[in-house]
């Protein structure tokens, strides 16, 4: 049977039109100036924020438009708790724009297998010494078969424990290293009335990506992971994954969050914690640049960075972060051959070298080969810098599943700080998951 066209954006057509009313229509007469056809190119990105990594982007953009008078750009900054969504819904419609923010794995290979996109093979190779800068692995969740779809602009840990040392000193307590001593320190800051850890889950991912997908690494292990993902000797109802959401819960039911966490978002919730509301704060590598922005002086100098606590008997390496190298323009199918050198003009320009070393520069981990100046970044980058350099990199859950499953996940962690029972979200997850790799297979 032929695959059918990415099944997962068939469950979000009837929304469809919504998100295409702010698509924009693409003007496809060329206009002439000076002799010289002039392209129309749409760009969709989530670089719509006040953080630097946004700023630099957008600056990359604006100064790319004012150096290329032949090549017309309608953009849309969408922002970011809303952009997976917007983007799914015109992919179920096939409306997609010429180039778009994508994120690797499981989005990239349901792009490509309902066959929204092309690949970039002749424009990476077209530029070899850039090719090769980038560091061991980059593409690999861009990649489908021989062809690769993007080129990252940013490396993205998911799971960094980062902390304020001064509030925790203030409450005699250190850093800790495993699960009791988490616990305990929850219950210490709570009895002080302080909150213990920000989480800002109101797009229902960042419990997800930033904590759960590393603290189940280290109760059930990769490889379980790996063959619960692939419905191949392990399922999502088996005991350790079932314990590693018992473990999630007994946070939510030790009051380990802000009241109201669900109703937070991402930027509120590194707001709070560079206020200095909260002791801890489990979120990615994107947090940087945005407390790089709004955090004072004297609260950066007391942030620290770590890995999260290793977990009782756990099968998983704990000496580990979750993360995947970071997102990438992508390049919809639509772009006609006349648009294509336009296209790889714009793709060069925001992931080539120099791209590449202003993200770095914005307080931005990038998966390439650029030298820190650590006078240009915080103290909390250089320190996180540090710290992804000297671990290893374990799955996130939403970069691996199916987009249904990693939907179940997401919605059921939400659920399970609420009082949701473990094992009636693992059978959802269990149901969503074996439907994906089954329709796979046909």
């Amino acid at each position: 049977m032929m695959k059918k066209k990415a099944t997962v954006f068939l469950t979000l057509a009837l929304a469809a039109s919504l998100a295409l009313t702010g698509c924009g229509s693409k003007d496809n007469e060329t206009k002439t100036e000076g002799g010289k056809n002039k392209v129309t190119l749409t760009l969709w990105h989530n670089y719509s924020g006040d953080d630097q990594r946004a700023k630099t982007m957008r600056s990359i953009i604006e100064q790319f438009q004012s150096s290329h008078p032949d090549i017309k750009l309608d953009v849309q900054a969408i922002p970011p708790d809303g952009y997976r969504t917007r983007l799914k819904t015109v992919a179920a419609a096939n409306e997609m724009p010429d180039l778009f923010v994508m994120w690797p794995g499981v989005m990239t290979k349901e792009f490509q297998a309902g066959n929204l996109i092309q690949p970039i093979n002749e424009l990476l190779d077209s530029k070899k010494e850039w090719k090769d800068g980038f560091l061991p692995g980059s593409f690999d969740g861009f990649t489908v078969g021989s062809d690769i779809y993007s080129a990252p602009i940013a490396l993205s840990p998911t799971s960094i424990l980062f902390y304020n040392q001064s509030i925790l000193e203030q409450n005699g307590l250190q850093v800790p290293k495993t699960w009791d001593e988490l616990l305990h320190a929850v219950d210490v800051l709570k009895g002080n009335k302080m909150t213990p850890i920000a989480l800002g889950n109101k797009a229902a991912w960042l419990a997800q990506s930033s904590i759960f997908s590393s603290l189940a690494d280290r109760v059930t292990g990769t490889e379980w992971f790996l063959k619960a993902a692939a419905q191949d000797g392990a399922k999502f109802t088996d005991p350790e994954f079932v314990k590693a959401l018992g473990y999630m819960k007994q946070l939510g039911d030790a009051g380990a969050f802000p009241a109201g966490f669900n109703a937070m978002d991402n930027t509120q919730m590194e707001q709070y914690f560079a206020q200095g509301k909260a002791a801890m704060m489990i979120d990615g590598g994107w947090a940087l640049t945005n407390l790089a922005t709004s955090a004072s002086a004297e609260a950066m100098a007391q942030m620290g960075a770590s890995v999260l606590p290793s977990m009782p008997d756990g099968k998983g390496d704990p000496n580990t972060i979750s993360g995947v190298v970071g997102t990438g323009i992508a390049m919809s199918n639509k772009v006609t051959a006349e648009e294509k050198d336009a296209a790889y003009e714009l793709m060069y320009a925001m992931a080539g070298p120099d791209a590449q070393k202003r993200v770095l520069e914005s307080n931005q981990l990038v998966s390439y080969k650029v030298d820190l100046d650590t006078s240009k970044v915080t103290p909390i980058f250089a320190k996180v810098y540090e710290l992804v350099n000297t671990v290893n990199r374990t799955p996130v859950y939403d970069g691996v599943l199916g987009s249904a499953a990693a939907d179940e996940v997401n919605n059921g962690l939400q659920e399970l700080l609420m009082g949701g029972k473990p094992e009636s979200i693992a059978k959802k997850i269990q149901e969503a998951q074996a439907r994906a790799v089954q329709t796979d297979s046909k």
